[in-house]
């Protein structure tokens, strides 16, 4: 059975200060509960599921190094589950032992539309080995996820969507079968794009997967600061022809470099390989001060920074790509194979562009 203390946060700091450096590094930063919740440690062979199960708003999950068999479902709002940096992992269990293993996730924050579920921090974990997504979130507000090591996982590393006000901040996903992020309106299902609220992807490491960072039919979010190399493309940030129109986000002070892995088409996009920043049927988008290099391929979607028109064959309006700096991606440095309106250029350094004369 997981052991329940119950004392205010900084006793709880002191109990566990013995664990990991990374996992020290995750305490100093992180402020401790207003209503003095809880500390439920979770040790190797016990429960991590039926710690959550027992906590309370406010509540801290404490897992201890050590390999964890078994999905996690979260419902209970502003709790925090925090393990001991990649020590910490959580694999498959039999698939039968809650709905998050059944929907083939690792770790599950499950709120709805109409009543998101608030606060939730997830931190200092490793996912992995699962069908589908390492971490995956759904109809939250105020999330955070930080500090985790999601890898090898079916789709998605970390997978949020119809969620608003979320942090996912320096985490590191790899070689996960989708994207190493990925946020959207809905994931199986039309709509138009809401606003998030301020969402942020920030300083997070990005490798091995389809796509780095996905956006998807939302809008009012920045992606900033993260590392991202060694992908089929970088970042992708996707509209349509739904009302309201993705956009009115920012892409900015990421380092994008040599995301040449070649990925097929599937059914609703096309082969993707060397694209570093991609838009595709966006509105008011700004990408500002990346560094984009050596990303190269031969697929619609390749280049540095590439405007193309969405799967539906919606332009995009009105985009904005100032003050980024580019190098040795190909065809080109900046390629716009768009239709749209209002879209500028202007402040980039780069050798090469699609038409000429955006350099």
């Amino acid at each position: 059975m997981p052991t329940r203390r119950v004392h205010h946060l900084a006793a709880a700091t002191a109990a566990v200060c013995s664990l990991t450096t990374a996992l020290t590094t995750v305490l100093a930063v992180t402020p401790a509960h207003a209503d003095g919740g809880a500390l439920l440690l979770v040790h190797p062979g016990e429960s991590i599921q039926q710690a959550v199960d027992a906590a309370r708003p406010g509540d801290t999950v404490q897992v201890l190094p050590g390999t964890y068999r078994g999905s996690v479902r979260i419902t209970t709002p502003g709790l925090t589950l925090r393990g001991a940096g990649p020590a910490s992992v959580i694999v498959r269990g039999d698939g039968t032992e809650n709905a998050c293993a059944a929907a083939g996730h690792g770790v599950c924050v499950d709120g709805t539309e109409a009543a998101p579920l608030l606060d939730v921090t997830i931190e200092a974990l490793a996912v992995t080995g699962f069908a589908k997504n390492g971490i995956d979130a759904s109809g939250t507000t105020g999330l955070t996820v930080r500090a985790t090591y999601v890898h090898d996982n079916g789709q998605q590393g970390i997978s949020q969507e119809i969620s608003t006000r979320a942090v996912i901040l320096g985490n590191r996903a790899t070689d996960n079968g989708q994207s190493g992020v990925f946020l959207a309106n809905y994931a199986y299902r039309e709509g138009g794009a809401p606003d998030t609220g301020g969402t942020r992807v920030e300083g997070n490491e990005l490798s091995g997967n389809r796509v780095g960072v996905t956006v998807r039919r939302l809008r009012v979010l920045t992606v900033q600061g993260n590392e991202i190399s060694g992908n089929c493309s970088g970042v992708f940030v996707v509209g349509d022809e739904g009302v309201p129109r993705a956009g009115d986000l920012d892409v900015r002070k990421n380092r994008v470099v040599a995301n040449n892995k070649f990925c097929p088409a599937n059914p609703r996009l096309g082969a993707i390989q060397g694209a570093g920043i991609v838009l595709t049927g966006t509105e008011d988008t700004r990408v500002t001060d990346n560094e984009v290099h050596d990303n190269a391929g031969r697929t619609d979607f390749s280049g540095g920074i590439v405007l193309f028109k969405s799967v539906v064959g919606i332009p995009n309006t009105r985009a904005t790509v100032t003050g980024n700096t580019l190098s040795g991606n190909g065809p080109a440095d900046l390629a716009d194979r768009d239709t749209g309106t209002g879209n500028t250029f202007a402040r980039n350094t780069c050798a090469v562009s699609e038409p000429s004369g955006r350099c």
